[in-house]
């Protein structure tokens, strides 16, 4: 147990972690510009003992008062449709934002987790992708953005652990959905359900011929959770290896909703990766960590959260 700092605590996934930080017990202090996070989604917290929610800009600086345990920096846009509205925001945040706060875990001589994600393989040309893959990013193309955010973040954390020997944990991110994504924030899983849902044509980029690999949720927040209580440094995958075609996901996602909805082929997005599946093989060694929820599952469990929110 300790006391945990969690940038872009109001997100989807940072409110997800903020939960289960309080669960085991430790004090939590989350910080969030909402740029992209929203209130509602720790409205659930407001009145848990331990918790405090600070609406600041991890960009221009992380100040917190007292002892810190753990310095968990999950602030940043993190779909398409964001980082692309907020592009020069979500390099700040990639740059100073990751400074701020690893100075703060520097500081308070705590460990410090960095939410990188798989967008760092670019479109991978080696698949599935392990650890050791340098990945095949445009450096200057509209996803940029927040792909070389991630890298940049990264190098950066490696770099303070070199030079002051700073206890950090690289966890890469791999496509995550669940409960409290936002309706509007563009990625598949959201968007299909809503259209579905409500019978609206569903809207597949391309062919739909390009794959994607989804984790639930609590998985992916407990592969965070048990690196980040680990001594590996990584990068480490974690996300969920079971693959599918971002069609079969539509047309599951359709039956599962029990919807009428048609679909709908748009052009894809520039550099949309045509492959994307985590090897998780390191996370299954080092944590003996695996996702438990199957996709059908978590996407039932979406569905279900969905209805009347969407």
């Amino acid at each position: 147990m300790g006391r945990a700092v969690i940038t872009g605590a109001a997100g989807f996934l940072g409110s997800h972690l903020c939960t289960r930080a309080l669960d085991e017990g430790w004090d939590v202090v989350g910080v969030d510009n909402l740029i992209t996070g929203r209130d509602v989604n720790l409205a659930h917290l407001a009145d848990r003992a331990g918790f405090t929610l600070v609406h600041g800009d991890v960009s221009a600086g992380l100040d917190v008062d007292g002892a810190v345990d753990a310095v968990f920096h999950f602030a940043s846009p993190a779909s398409p449709p964001d980082y692309l509205e907020h592009p020069i925001e979500t390099l700040r945040v990639g740059s100073s934002g990751t400074q701020h706060a690893l100075d703060l875990a520097l500081a308070r001589g705590a460990r410090f987790v960095q939410a990188s994600t798989s967008e760092v393989y670019g479109d991978p040309l080696v698949h599935p992708q392990p650890e050791s893959y340098w990945g095949n990013v445009n450096p200057v193309g509209p996803r940029s953005v927040y792909d070389e955010s991630k890298r940049y973040a990264e190098a950066l954390a490696m770099a303070y652990h070199r030079v002051h020997g700073l206890d950090v944990k690289l966890s890469r991110i791999f496509n995550t959905f669940g409960p409290r994504m936002r309706r509007d924030d563009g990625r598949a899983v959201p968007n299909f359900i809503a259209q579905a849902l409500h019978d609206e044509t569903m809207t597949v980029h391309g062919d739909g011929s390009q794959t994607r690999s989804l984790c639930y949720v609590d998985d992916l927040v407990n592969g965070i959770w048990l690196l980040a209580l680990s001594e590996h440094i990584g990068p480490m995958n974690v996300g969920n290896p079971e693959e599918l075609t971002v069609l079969a996901l539509a047309e599951l996602i359709r039956d599962l909703a029990g919807s009428r909805s048609e679909m709908r082929f748009i052009e894809r997005l520039v550099d949309d990766p045509n492959r994307r599946c985590p090897d998780i093989t390191l996370a299954g060694q080092v944590l003996g960590w695996k996702p438990d929820v199957p996709m059908r599952e978590g996407l039932e469990r979406t569905i279900e959260w969905g209805r009347g929110r969407w």
